[in-house]
């Protein structure tokens, strides 16, 4: 059974797979690009917009490591993810089935565990 799915979970998992789905759009244009040698078109508009998606995946993956609290091995699958074509997708299903999506208690530090002077 799934945990719920933070905003941060919500946004790594929405840009997880708009990234692979443009992966899966540049690689449909490359294929009509190369193979039949009919047009470029697919990979003039789906190059910009996996370039940018990829670009969207780092950031949002980078931010939801610290916010969410994952071990430095689980943000480098992430971010290795991006790499192979449409990888995102099931590091996202990975990382929701471990838990890894789901909100965060605060973390403990001194000052929250101190009783209240006065």
């Amino acid at each position: 059974m799934y945990r719920p799915v933070s905003r941060m979970g919500r946004l790594f998992a929405a840009v997880a797979f708009i990234e692979a789905a443009t992966w899966a759009g540049l690689l449909a244009g490359m294929y009509f690009k190369y193979i039949p040698e009919t047009t470029e078109l697919g990979v003039q508009i789906f190059g910009r917009l996996h370039g940018g998606a990829f670009i969207a995946y780092v950031a949002v993956t980078l931010v939801a490591a610290v916010r969410l609290r994952w071990r430095w091995w689980v943000a480098g699958v992430a971010l290795a993810a991006s790499i192979p074509p449409l990888a995102t997708a099931p590091v996202e299903v990975w990382l929701r089935r471990t838990g890894r999506l789901a909100p965060r208690a605060p973390a403990k530090n001194a000052e929250t565990e101190m009783a209240p002077v006065g």
